[in-house]
This record gives structure tokens, C-alpha cells and sequence, in this order.
């Protein structure tokens, strides 16, 4: 786990090769934020930008709320507290870029591709779906997440422009009103068509729908859709693989089901009365983002 020491102005130099994380509390008044945080670190000027704009730097100053710190040349004042998450394998790291599907000025939504985190961490988030439809609209639309997918899926994600968008559609979620619909290739054949999981996700109740699409004799895989009535983590994956049938691809759950191509999940459909026009919607994922592997062969 990486440090948490407190520093404080002209303590130290530290490792450009190892994970590590720093909290620096400013001395004086301080013009450029790249330039000091290189002298007291012993980072280059161009690891501190690079650092910056890929969010591993964060500002508080006194009661305001901690926030990304990405302008090289912030002022500082004496007092700042300034968190530098410094970690060379996750700055390094590219990542697919998402596909806007629709935007409706105060939400978008978005397919974020299978590798692409959805938001970031205290480690950076240019390789987030947040960060890049951030940059999309050149940060001049605010970006709130609603909702999640894991890293290894792909598929559709709501992402709210205004504070008012963002309650409504939180509303909507927490009312089982927003419905998500998914594909997912599992190992073997179910012995049912059509069903319902019941199993608990870490103690908690969860409910999924699914109905098969399509068996493979093959490669021995059934296509299933999937309704999602609870949100628990990884609940699809736990559910199916609980059941017998995991999902091929799943580095986690399941046995007998590695697959060179991934984990075979994706979020393709989205239902819900759109709180800002109070109109029915639908939103599909386009037929030419959809992966191979839910094509039926």
C-alpha cells in the first residue's frame, strides 16, 4: 500500500518508478503549481504536468471540497493542501475511446468500450468514460455519473450534464424506473429458456431476468438477455456462474469458462420516461458497436 506521510514544503525527493502518494502542505505563496510540485518532489516539470492532467493531483483549501488540481500554472497560497497519487504504470496507460449514441443537452449517453474504466480513482482518470465525455464537450458541460459498468464490459452508460439531470435520473434509479437490458454469452446450455435468479449478492437480495437467445453447439455457449431488476455488484457475473452457466471470458467468477476475447457482457438497451421531456424512451446500442460474440452463429 503506498505511503500517506504528510510533507511539507523542501522535504524531499522521492521514486519516478514506484507507486507512491504524497501530501504536500504549502509554506508560502507559490505562482505556478507544476514548478513547485516538481522541486519538492524531484519529479520532472513534464512528469508533474502529465501527472496534473491526467487527474493524479488534488487541492483543498481549507473548508472547500478536495478537487482535481490539472492547470500547471495554479497559484497556490500558504495552507493549500495538495495530494499528489503518483502511480508510472497507471499514468502510462491508454485506453479504447467511447462512442456518444445520443446527446440530449442535459444527458448523453454513451458506449464505453470493454477495458475503458467508467470513472476514474484517486490515481488518475484520463482513462475514465467520465474524463473523456468531459474532454468531448471541452469541459464545458459539467459530467455526473449515474450509474456503472465493470471495466471488462462494454456497453451503454447515462451520463448527466446539470445537477437537475442528475437528481432526476438518481430518482429514477432509485425507483427501479430506469431499465437495463443486457447480452451476455455463458458456458453450457441452460436447462431452462427462461427464468429468474434469485440468488444474494454479498448478503443482499438480487433479482435478474434472462431468457435465451441462442445455443452453440460449438463451442457449447448459450446467448442470454438479461434484465437487471436489482443493481448489486458484479451481479450478472456472480449470478450466472452461482447458477452453473458463468460467463465466458470472466477473469473472476466461474471455472472452465477463460476466453481469449474477454468477458462476453454488454449493456446493449436502455427504458425509461425521460424526466426532462416526461416522454418514453428506448435507447439500443447501434448494431455496428455490437461485439461478435452476441451474434448468433
Amino acid at each position: 500500500m503506498p505511503s500517506d506521510n504528510v510533507w511539507r514544503s523542501g522535504s524531499g525527493e522521492v521514486d519516478p518508478q514506484s507507486r507512491w502518494r504524497r501530501k504536500l502542505i504549502v509554506g508560502e505563496t507559490v505562482a505556478d503549481a507544476s514548478t513547485w510540485l516538481a522541486a519538492q518532489t524531484g519529479l520532472s516539470k513534464q512528469k508533474v504536468k502529465d501527472a496534473m492532467l491526467k487527474g493524479a493531483v488534488w487541492w483543498k483549501r481549507g473548508g472547500k471540497p478536495q478537487k482535481r488540481l490539472r492547470r500547471a500554472k495554479s497559484p497556490l497560497a500558504v495552507g493549500d493542501v495538495l495530494e499528489l497519487n503518483y502511480d508510472p504504470q497507471i499514468l502510462a496507460l491508454n485506453s479504447p475511446q467511447p462512442t456518444l449514441v445520443a446527446d440530449h443537452d442535459a444527458y448523453s449517453i454513451w458506449c464505453k468500450p470493454a477495458g475503458l474504466l467508467t470513472q476514474g480513482s484517486e490515481w488518475g482518470d484520463h482513462c475514465s468514460l467520465l474524463r473523456m465525455a468531459e474532454l468531448h464537450f471541452q469541459s464545458k458541460r459539467q459530467v455526473f455519473l449515474l450509474h456503472r459498468l465493470d471495466r471488462e464490459a462494454m456497453g451503454l452508460v447515462i451520463i448527466a450534464h446539470n445537477k437537475a439531470a442528475a437528481g432526476r435520473f438518481g430518482a429514477l434509479l432509485q425507483d427501479n424506473a430506469l431499465d437495463k437490458f443486457y447480452l451476455a454469452r455463458v458456458k453450457g446450455r441452460l436447462a431452462q429458456e427462461q427464468g429468474e435468479i434469485d440468488f444474494p449478492v454479498d448478503g443482499k437480495s438480487a433479482l435478474s431476468y434472462y431468457q435465451v437467445q441462442h445455443y452453440d453447439d460449438a463451442t457449447d455457449s448459450s446467448l442470454v438477455r438479461v434484465k437487471l431488476i436489482t443493481g448489486r455488484k458484479h451481479q450478472i457475473r456472480r449470478h450466472f456462474a452461482d447458477l452453473g452457466y458463468p460467463l465466458l471470458g470472466d477473469p473472476r467468477y466461474g471455472s472452465g469458462n477463460k476466453h481469449e476475447d474477454g468477458l462476453m457482457l454488454a449493456a446493449t438497451e436502455l427504458a425509461f420516461t425521460c424526466p426532462m421531456r416526461r416522454r418514453a424512451m428506448r435507447v439500443v446500442m447501434p448494431e455496428a458497436l455490437l461485439p461478435a460474440w452476441s451474434r448468433q452463429r
